[in-house]
């Protein structure tokens, strides 16, 4: 492994208004100095754009001094845009977060994905294969493992078997990501990230869109009735995993042909612990109502719908995280309920102050 110190170093964080791409900046901020941080998102309106603000304000009022910080409205898509980026900054690292999220969305919006997952995808390892990187970190997703039986999952399984349209784009990215660590010798890095969830997250995912539910008095549903189970990480055990990936890259070595061994690796980051839903939903209700966000004697029964799957989901996903303890000395650390209190407790600050 090639180690990389990040200090005095030009990154490129893509998806920066996103969620875990905006709490990557901010631990980027806190952990290095001397750095140039470029955070590009094309803040589309796949859910409130104002959480996306939100989150780029809070960038803008913390960049600490000898940091320099400057967010790109731009999208991945647009080749030009990119090359003239890297042609401008000379990344050393890269971390690509941008991409169309959610299983179920891209059932209805296909088009969404090939243009960012696919198209998005292939402009950044073109832009690096131009302008060379010292490291490509990019997310993959823990829905490459599609409706595999075995569990945990882990990167040694085959991932062959996609049950949607998301998850073929993100085994798609890990495959031009191979390719082009294969050709050109660029070290790439995919971090197969498994249910994140924490303050200012998606609304989109279950924990948000739920207490928005709650909130309105609306039912919410529980799919395959409440007996689908998610390996829940928070986002700062993904952001902690991102920036240790971050300094330790494939190392570049010949084979005996002479030829480049394909500097490329795969990790899961995932929590280790499939919860329940019907847990998680008992958890989150409780720290809903800790925090005040729901009244103490709030009717939860009179709320909650048992319902069967819906397309394009799985019923377990596990994640075998040793790849990463042994490589990087981290495995997820922050419980379901810590995790949950952070939302319930954000929630509260965020929406009902």
């Amino acid at each position: 492994m090639e180690r990389i110190d990040l200090n005095n170093k030009t990154l490129l964080v893509t998806g920066a208004a996103g969620f875990i791409g905006s709490n990557l900046v901010k631990r980027l901020f806190k952990d290095f100095t001397g750095t140039t941080i470029i955070g590009i998102d094309n803040m589309n309106a796949y859910y409130d754009v104002s959480l996306k603000d939100y989150r780029v304000d809070e960038l803008n009022k913390s960049v600490p001094a000898g940091t320099t910080w400057k967010f790109v409205k731009g999208d991945i898509a647009d080749k030009a845009a990119i090359d003239a980026l890297f042609e401008e900054y000379k990344f050393d690292v890269v971390v690509n977060l941008a991409a169309q999220a959610g299983v179920r969305y891209s059932i209805t919006n296909p088009d969404a994905y090939i243009q960012s997952n696919m198209i998005g995808f292939y402009n950044i390892l073109e832009a690096c294969r131009h302008n060379p990187v010292q490291h490509l970190v990019y997310a993959s997703s823990s829905s490459v493992y599609g409706g595999n039986k075995k569990v945990p999952f882990s990167t040694d399984d085959r991932v062959d078997n996609p049950v949607s349209l998301y998850a073929a784009t993100k085994k798609s990215n890990e495959l031009f990501a191979h390719c082009y660590s294969k050709l050109y010798n660029i070290p790439t890095t995919g971090l197969r990230f498994f249910t994140v969830y924490g303050p200012a997250g998606r609304p989109d995912m279950a924990y948000f869109g739920f207490t928005n539910k709650l909130l309105k008095g609306e039912t919410i549903q529980i799919f395959n009735y409440g007996n689908c189970r998610r390996d829940f990480t928070y986002v700062d055990d993904i952001v902690e995993g991102v920036v240790r990936v971050m300094q330790g890259a494939p190392e570049r070595k010949n084979g005996e042909d002479g030829l480049p061994i394909p500097p490329y690796a795969v990790y899961n980051i995932g929590g280790g612990q499939p919860e329940n839903l019907l847990d998680f939903v008992n958890i989150l209700q409780e720290e809903l109502v800790r925090a005040g966000v729901l009244p103490k004697d709030f009717d939860f029964e009179a709320h909650k719908q048992l319902v069967p799957m819906q397309p394009g989901d799985v019923p377990t996903t596990y994640a075998d995280a040793a790849a990463l303890e042994r490589d990087f000395g981290f495995t997820p650390k922050i419980t379901l309920r810590e995790g949950l209190r952070h939302f319930a407790e954000w929630y509260a600050k965020y929406y009902q102050q």
